[in-house]
This record gives structure tokens, C-alpha cells and sequence, in this order.
């Protein structure tokens, strides 16, 4: 151990104190310091070094080194005079770089420590097991999943020879040829069978040091390639589900890219898969927007949203999904359907259906078109109302179908077998033949166990409406009548028997007018078009978007009776070969492009100024003659004198 004097306590001194003192062959004779608050002073007194303000008394021959860190060069001098030939003086400066170089030597190995314990904790965190020999065959390395496999503990096989762990290893013969043998297959002592691959280590300069094993359970392997046979076998399954079905398939990944299309997208669009495969979503569309783009965006499913795809503009109907795999999106995948397709289904059906009918010669609720919520609760009190023997009031404007409703109850009841007698309350030929036998059977009794409808009941005289009251009483047919005025002004009136209100009121069905229920327009378009088409030889195939967003721009004052009139002209005047029906076929002087201004008043004055005008207008037109007058207005006799009263029509 050499004795080392230290001259100079400040930062540099106390830094060689404390590596010097760590290092474990030093021995400090004393720390030397004009200040004895020097740093190093007080490291010094707490290793039990001496300390002084004074060096001279401690040159001996049994000091080995002085070092100087004071810095000034003085005093080496006069520590070269004064030291014993055997002692070495070394400079501050030259102690100051000897530390560094100390101290970058210990940071080197730390870094290199550091470094060997992150390979372990790689190694040790693998799923494979790894093992390495040196040149004699000791095992210099054995990670974690090695020790597992091998139901060994690795700190007990650390300098054994490999062969008394696993005996039929072969890493010395790699060691000794130097070639590398891949994916074979042992059996360990423990019993587990492996798969292993053997490598030789080598110097930069070619010499063979070792060599390293890596090897894994063999069953995991297996059990990895039943797992991929069945992923490609469910992946193959599913590729010929799409290639084989006849919906159109279209699918894009989670940034809008075409991953894949099937035959049926190809025949629908007449797109092919270098058209869509690898190219942005919208790529197909021709009128629209991408609804992959708004399904990836919002992550939720979009359904029934109509596009135009393909160079010939197709119009399809789309259904697109997101794909979410494991709470991550993925991409999605859209169903085509050719609204041609389908519209040609739709309209074979509805032949069908039309043809059950004339079959039947009966309607049923199946022949009220429409979807909107207020015809939906219309059909459902009426098809309770079926159900039940009681009278029924069918109310709602002139054309809603209150004739259809009243078919369609009869037809669902338990008198449908038996016969549907109609009368039109409105015409005095028809009222008189109710309960007159005259000409032939009256009404009321070829109604007797079947159904009796009143159509407009309100137009029934009081002479008419107390036999009906009589007849009610003996429950021989079930009645249904409908109306299109009040009613109840009627009653107030002195118009109508209160107690005939009363028992036809009893279940009463408000049918909703055209206006109200917009939406249902193209599906009564739709059905109408295959009864007209076959009436008048047509094969138009549907309406323009411009078309039909002027008929559901009208008011239709006439109702669905209106609408199907409209129709009915439209088609008479297209030509053979035109199918599709355009704005400019409609009738313009009857189907207005945007509503009309409501003019001041309230409901029932502006209908009492209609009805006066009309009067008026009628009258005039067959020169005061009334009756004339009430068969052109089909109104009985009596109630075009009660309505020139009423209204005060100049006569």
C-alpha cells in the first residue's frame, strides 16, 4: 500500500481524495490546506485522515507520492527540492486527468453492467429458451423459459458441462464443425419436446469460443399451426361467401382505402377491382357522398341511403357497417342492392297481390299504402275495430280511402264470407232503394248478415235516418258509415238525430289526409304504377326525383283519389317508349310547384265561400234548375235546398 500525501483540499483535491480513498490501495498520510475549512479538510477528518495547514513536516522517506492540487507551481518546485529521492511529485493537473480517466474507466463498466442486465431481462423475457457454452462445452448462459423447459434452476447449471443438463444438446458437435443446425427436434429429460436451432460463436478473426442453443415447446408450435390452418381455412370460407353471394359486397379499411369487391359488385357497377381496389371510397360514386366515409367516421351503421355508382350512374340502395375488432376500428363493409332489382321484385308482388285481389274481389288492409305513423295508427284502429261487432265511423276528407277502409274492416271481420253492401248516402237514387223494394231487394236487407256501408251518413234525410235507427235495433248486418263534414254541427243543427250520432260514433277512425303524410306518396306512386301500367299498357318504371318532389310539394286537396287521377293522365299521354316519368309529363295547370299563400279566414268560412261560389256557378250554369243543378254536384235534392239556405245562395 503506498503512503500518499495530498496538498490542496478544494474541488479537485477532494475529488482525488475520494477516488483514491475508494480504490482502496492508497494510504493518506495527511490532507494538507492553508484553509482548514477547506471541502476536502472535513472529508478527510471523517476517514480519520490527518490534516494540517503546514506540509514540511511530513516529507520522510516513507512517503511515497505527493500530490499537489494547489496549482501553484512554486511549491512544486520547493516540493522537488525537499522530497525524498524515492517519492514522485505529480502536478494537480496531471492528478485531475488521471481521475477522469479513473472515473470514465468505472463509468465503462457500470454502462457495460447496465447493458449485460438489460440482455438478461430481453432474454429472460423471450418465449424461447436460450442456452450458451463456452469452447470447453460449460454453460455460460441459460435464460428463464430455458430453466422452465428444462425444469432446471439456471443458478445450479451456470460452469456445468452441457451434457450433464441436457445430454443429446449437440453444441459441442457445433462447436466442433462449426455448422449450424436448424428446427430440430428433442426430447428434454423433463419430457418436453422441443424444437431447437444450434449456432456456433465465433471471433471477429474466425476462432470458435462456443456456441448458443435457441429452442421452443414444440406443442406451442403445433398448437400455432392449427391456429393459422384454421384462420386461413375460416378466411378461404369466408372469401367464397362473398365471391358466391348475389349482393353486391364492397369493403374499405379503417382509412377509406378499397380492400375488396365480389363479382356481384362488378355486375351491379360495372366497376372492377383495379377500379376500386387500393383507391379512396368515393371512387365508385357518382351522386352522393361515401357512406364507408360517414360509417368511419361516426362508427355507427348507416342503412337504406340511396346512391348513384358506376359509369352508368346505377341506382342502388346501401347498407354499410363498421368493422370493429377488438374495440378497434378497422374499416367496413357495404351491401349493394340494384333498386332496378328490386323495384322489379317489388312490382311482381304487387301483380301478385293484385291478382289475389281480383281473385278474392276483395280488398284488405293490405291494399292501404303507406308507412307514416298516422296512417299506421289509422290501420290499427281499424284493425281492432274489425275484431269487435260494434258500429263503426270512418271520418276524414273527400279521397283519404275511407271506401278502402271500410273493405278492408269487412274483409278482416266475422262477416266477411257474407255480403259488402255499399251506398252512397250523396245520391237520392241510392238512398231510396235503402229500404224501398220497388226495383229490387232493398239494400238493408241484401246486407243481412254481412256489412252495411253508409258512405257520406250525413247526407241521409231524417225520414231515412229514423229507419235507420229502427233497423240498427235488430243487429242483422254490421254498419260502417263514413263522413267528410261535422257531424256535430250537423246535430246542432237539427240536420242530424242526436241518438243516430250516438250509435254510429261508437268507434270512430280519423283516416289522415294526403298532406299529412307526405312521406308515403312514393309508395302509393309505386303500387299505383302496377295496376295502371297493365290498364293502359304502359312499362313506366318510376318517377325523377324532380317529379316527385313536385308531387309532394302539392297540397292535393283530392287526396290519394286525386293523386292516382293525376297519374292516371300523366301516363295516358307519355309515349310507348319513355319509362320514367319527369316533371314536365305532370300536369302543371293541376300540380303546383310550391304551396299556395293560405288566404285569411278561418276553416270553416273559407269551405261555407267555396261551397256558396260553387252553388252559385252551378245553378247559373243550368239556369236556376235545382235538380239538374244537384245531380251535376251529387248531392240529394234536399241537401242543395238546405245548403242555398244555409250559405244564402243568390239564386
Amino acid at each position: 500500500m503506498q503512503n500518499i500525501l495530498l496538498l490542496g483540499a478544494g474541488r479537485g483535491g477532494t475529488a482525488i481524495l475520494r477516488l483514491l480513498n475508494n480504490l482502496g490501495n492508497f494510504s493518506f498520510t495527511a490532507v494538507i490546506d492553508e484553509n482548514p475549512l477547506a471541502p476536502a479538510m472535513a472529508v478527510a477528518k471523517e476517514l480519520g485522515i490527518p490534516t494540517d495547514t503546514h506540509w514540511e513536516t511530513y516529507i520522510s522517506p516513507d512517503l511515497d507520492i505527493i500530490i499537489d492540487a494547489t496549482g501553484d507551481s512554486n511549491l512544486f518546485t520547493r516540493l522537488l527540492e525537499k522530497r525524498d529521492r524515492s517519492t514522485v511529485v505529480i502536478p494537480g493537473e496531471i492528478a485531475s486527468i488521471l481521475v477522469q480517466l479513473i472515473e470514465e474507466k468505472n463509468r465503462s463498466f457500470q454502462l457495460m453492467d447496465a447493458q449485460r442486465q438489460i440482455q438478461r431481462i430481453i432474454f429472460d423475457s423471450m418465449d424461447e429458451g436460450i442456452i450458451s457454452v463456452d469452447q470447453d462445452g460449460k454453460i455460460t448462459f441459460f435464460n428463464e423459459r430455458a430453466a422452465k423447459l428444462t425444469n432446471v434452476k439456471k443458478e445450479k447449471v451456470l460452469g456445468k458441462p452441457i451434457h450433464e443438463v441436457i445430454p443429446h444438446s449437440r453444441l459441442l458437435q457445433v462447436i466442433e464443425t462449426g455448422r449450424s443446425e436448424s428446427n430440430q427436434q428433442l426430447t428434454l429429460e423433463s419430457g418436453t419436446k422441443i424444437v431447437t436451432s444450434r449456432f456456433p460463436l465465433t471471433t471477429g478473426d474466425g476462432q470458435r469460443i462456443g456456441a448458443f442453443a435457441v429452442f421452443k415447446d414444440i406443442s406451442e408450435i403445433q398448437q400455432m399451426a392449427e391456429d393459422l390452418t384454421n384462420l386461413r381455412e375460416i378466411q378461404m370460407m369466408l372469401e367464397a361467401i362473398i365471391q358466391s353471394s348475389d349482393d353486391a359486397i364492397s369493403v374499405v379499411d379503417e382509412n377509406g382505402v378499397g380492400l375488396l369487391i365480389n363479382p356481384a359488385y362488378t355486375r351491379i357497377t360495372g366497376l372492377e377491382e383495379k377500379d376500386i381496389i387500393g383507391k379512396p371510397a368515393e371512387a365508385d360514386i357518382m351522386n352522393g357522398e361515401s357512406i364507408h366515409r360517414q360509417v368511419l367516421e361516426t362508427r355507427k351503421p348507416v342503412r337504406g341511403k340511396q346512391l348513384q355508382v358506376g359509369k352508368d350512374r346505377k341506382e342502388v340502395i346501401v347498407n354499410v357497417a363498421p368493422v370493429i375488432v377488438n374495440n378497434r376500428l378497422k374499416g367496413s363493409v357495404g351491401v349493394i342492392h340494384d333498386v332496378t332489382e328490386m323495384r322489379t321484385m317489388m312490382k311482381e308482388l304487387d301483380r301478385a297481390r293484385l291478382l289475389i285481389r281480383s281473385l278474392e274481389s276483395n280488398l284488405s288492409f293490405e291494399d292501404i299504402i303507406g308507412q307514416s305513423d298516422k296512417i299506421q295508427f289509422a290501420k290499427d284502429q281499424a284493425k281492432l275495430a274489425a275484431g269487435v261487432p260494434v258500429t263503426i265511423l270512418l271520418r276524414g276528407e273527400t279521397g283519404v280511402g275511407k271506401d278502402l277502409f271500410a273493405h278492408a274492416i269487412h274483409r278482416k271481420s266475422e262477416r266477411k264470407h257474407n255480403k259488402f253492401i255499399r251506398v252512397n248516402c250523396s245520391s237520392q237514387e241510392a238512398t231510396d232503394q235503402l229500404f224501398d223494394g220497388s226495383k229490387q231487394e232493398p239494400f238493408i236487407s241484401q246486407a243481412s248478415g254481412g256489412t252495411l256501408f253508409l258512405d257520406e251518413i250525413g247526407e241521409l234525410s231524417i225520414e231515412h235516418q229514423r229507419k235507420l235507427l229502427k233497423e240498427l235495433s235488430n243487429d242483422k248486418f254490421r254498419l260502417i258509415a263514413s263522413t267528410s263534414d261535422q257531424l256535430e254541427k250537423s246535430m246542432r243543427d237539427g240536420h242530424f238525430l242526436e241518438e243516430l250520432y250516438f250509435q254510429v260514433n261508437k268507434m270512430p277512425i280519423y283516416i289522415p289526409p294526403l298532406r299529412e303524410r307526405i312521406e308515403d306518396i312514393s309508395l302509393i306512386l309505386d303500387h299505383a304504377l302496377v295496376r295502371l301500367n297493365k290498364e293502359f299498357g304502359k312499362q313506366v318504371d318510376g318517377f325523377s326525383s324532380r317529379a316527385l318532389k313536385a308531387l309532394e310539394s302539392y297540397d292535393w286537396p283530392g287526396n290519394v283519389r286525386e293523386l292516382e287521377n293525376v297519374i292516371s293522365r300523366t301516363l295516358i299521354f307519355m309515349n310507348a317508349n319513355e319509362r320514367l316519368v319527369e316533371e314536365r309529363h305532370l300536369p302543371l295547370t293541376t300540380i303546383r310547384k310550391s304551396k299556395p299563400e293560405l288566404p285569411d279566414g278561418s276553416l270553416s268560412d273559407l269551405v261555407e265561400e267555396y261551397e256558396r261560389k260553387l252553388i252559385q256557378d252551378t245553378l247559373a250554369s243550368f239556369k236556376g234548375n235545382k235538380t239538374e243543378a244537384a245531380k251535376k254536384l251529387n248531392i240529394s235534392l234536399r241537401t242543395l235546398y238546405y245548403k242555398i239556405e244555409k250559405l244564402g245562395v243568390e239564386e
